[in-house]
């Protein structure tokens, strides 16, 4: 205690605590440390007061916040207990659901309950999580329609999940375990404005990259929509993962400014705009970066803008290398050169191999690690100057056999052969589970990761390669299982990766998302206070109603303990008024566990000290809660919002 920082931030308004020697006086937001010690009337009368009071502003505390519970049946209750185990609307309520949607839309094909056609909504033959498929899907035309479509979900307490191109990796449009109702945005397809003079576009979120940029070559238009991630992505699915693709180290990702403003239909139905159309603005927050990457935890993408950059001149080379740690070690030194690249690709020897195998090819590559480097510039001489460094660096790492396209055509052959590798490896073995995840590491960490990965996967004798963006630190390692023995592998390979990348300063994903597939995760990388925080951002779209939040971001707040953090937070408040300060031995105290607060905290350890023990738990408790669960949720009748993932 010695050495507590004399001004230390903290949440709580104002309570005294005792601690051998010192008073620790809270007043506004900071702890002020006095040397001057508290003489206070010791005895049994002390301890009972200090129990009986503690006891009672709890109680008191959390009477007061359930009094404000809403009335139902003329009895004072709240909806529910947890919004975690809020049910959803019955059996009945979801055949009413689908009706009214019926009735809303009635063109043919506009609602199916009919499970054949919901099939393909609750799986993919790109992952290898369990199939769950959703009660109903509709296929909206306009934001309009997706506002109409929440509204029903709304009021009758259904689940939501949005789907577009369903390419998506970690189960992300999988369905909610209770069903509900799947937004079909892959008919929001059109093109809306096209702003040459701006460069930039507006679409809707079910528009392809490809899509767009095939626009815009038909048109002339010498612009693109760089961020390229597998073909049939859309970009309210960019958007909603964070995604970007090959062209990352040149382009950056979806957190970059590349789209200007997205339309959100929020879980109440509302339907805003981000922002408006400028390069840049100075008004408010940035909110379209909130809702880049919340997987449509926040609300459904519908329409985007997004900026668009000038085509350049590109040339194409592919080197092979020893090992894997040669080639990303030789990728460091390219970046650090500042070449002219747009694009810089590892293949292992394995992906090689199912390339050549897969027979689209013009040509067969040798089957070794090898870097597939797309080369940019204004000009012809000055991507000829980056190959000739390129190639130099290569050599100084043991890269043999670089060799450039000899023509456009080619040079769009040998990338073509980069976006195909997918589809490549899971042609090797037809009828296997596929297990893709990626991560991303600073790039110096990138050889580390990358070669123990490799070694890892052949050690466990499964079938896998990797490949990935390893010009911004991000791989991805595809492991093909057909059994369940080979399953346990694959997961304990996966663990291992994502273990290791967040060790080295990394991310458990690059660019596929959390989804349902990374989710255990989250708190090692971004620790508890992180995510708690981006569970209780969404809570202003959602004020005055109850949600299960699934999909990425899992809550365990409640509105009972919502109702304890008001009775800690009175407890705190009168237990200002008793005295402070007495005497215990040196080796009484021990550190404050709570870890969301770095604040050094101490209480006794059932020492002596009965007042100490009880403060103790108070604080550690009512912290908690009142950390996590800052307001009392008040649940109005009829007004529960939707899980929207």
């Amino acid at each position: 205690m010695q050495r507590i920082a004399r001004h230390a931030r903290v949440s709580l308004k104002s309570f005294p605590l005792s601690c051998p020697g010192r008073r620790i006086s809270a007043k506004r937001s900071y702890i002020r440390v006095s040397e001057s010690p508290q003489r206070i009337p010791r005895g049994r009368n002390t301890t009972l007061l200090l129990v009986g009071t503690a006891l009672l502003s709890v109680s008191s505390g959390y009477l007061l916040a359930t009094y404000n519970s809403p009335k139902s049946g003329g009895t004072e209750e709240a909806h529910a207990s947890s919004l975690d185990n809020l049910p959803y609307g019955t059996a009945k309520d979801f055949q009413e659901a689908i009706k009214e949607l019926k009735a809303t839309f009635p063109s043919p094909g506009a609602v199916s309950d009919d499970p054949e056609v919901l099939e393909p909504y609750g799986f993919s033959e790109y992952d290898h999580h369990p199939v769950s498929n959703h009660t109903v899907v509709v296929h909206p035309e306009s934001t309009e329609d997706v506002a109409k479509i929440v509204k029903v979900a709304t009021k009758y307490r259904i689940p939501v999940t949005p789907y577009s191109g369903g390419t998506s990796l970690e189960g992300n449009f999988r369905a909610h375990p209770s069903g509900g109702i799947c937004v079909d945005m892959s008919g929001m397809d059109k093109i809306l404005e096209i702003h040459e003079e701006d460069s930039d576009l507006v679409c809707q979120a079910g528009a392809r990259w490809m899509d767009v940029n095939e626009v815009l070559k038909e048109k002339g238009i010498p612009l693109f929509f760089p961020l390229d991630p597998g073909p049939g992505a859309t970009m309210g699915g960019i958007v909603s993962t964070g995604g970007s693709g090959t062209n990352a180290v040149r382009y950056g990702t979806a957190r970059a400014e590349w789209f200007l403003n997205i339309t959100v239909v929020l879980p109440s139905g509302e339907i805003i705009k981000t922002r408006s159309r400028a390069r840049k603005s100075a008004a408010g927050p940035d909110l379209t970066k909130l809702f880049i990457g919340a997987e449509g935890t926040l609300g459904i993408v519908t329409e985007v803008t997004v900026r668009l950059a000038p085509l350049l001149k590109t040339d194409v080379a592919v080197v092979q290398f020893p090992n894997v740690r040669h080639a990303t070690e030789a990728v460091k030194d390219i970046l650090n050169k500042g070449i002219g690249i747009q694009c810089i690709e590892l293949l292992d020897d394995k992906t090689m191999g199912a390339i050549n195998k897969y027979g689209q090819s013009i040509r067969k590559r040798p089957e070794k690690d090898s870097l597939f480097i797309k080369f940019q510039g204004p000009t012809e001489a000055s991507i000829l100057e980056s190959i000739k460094l390129a190639e130099e660096i290569t050599k100084e790492h043991g890269g043999t056999g670089f060799d450039t396209a000899d023509n456009q055509e080619e040079a769009e052959a040998l990338w073509a052969d980069r976006k195909n590798a997918a589809y490549a490896v899971l042609a090797l073995m037809p009828g296997c589970k596929y297990w893709p995840t990626d991560v991303c590491v600073p790039v110096s960490k990138l050889p580390e990761l990358v070669f123990e990965a490799k070694k890892e996967i052949a050690e466990a004798g499964l079938l896998g390669t990797i490949l990935g963006h390893v010009g911004d630190g991000n791989f991805h390692a595809q492991l093909l299982f057909t059994s369940d023995e080979e399953y346990v592998k694959a997961k304990k390979l996966v663990k291992q990766m994502v273990k290791r990348a967040i060790a080295l300063g990394g991310t458990c994903t690059g660019e596929h998302g959390v989804g349902i597939g990374k989710r255990e995760y989250l708190y090692e990388e971004l620790g508890h206070g992180t995510v708690e925080l981006m569970k209780n951002i969404r809570k202003p779209t959602t004020a005055s109603t109850a949600l299960r939040l699934s999909g990425a971001f899992e809550t365990r707040s409640s509105s009972g303990l919502a109702g304890s953090s008001i009775g800690f937070r009175v407890a705190f408040r009168w237990l200002s008024w008793l005295p402070v300060g007495h005497v215990v031995p040196a080796q009484c105290c021990a550190p404050f566990p709570y870890p969301s607060i770095q604040l050094p905290l101490q209480g006794c350890v059932l020492k002596n000290c009965l007042k100490c023990v009880i403060i103790y738990v108070l604080i550690y408790i009512g912290i908690t809660e009142v950390v996590e669960s800052r307001r009392v949720v008040k649940f109005p009748r009829n007004k529960l919002v939707p899980e929207v993932r």
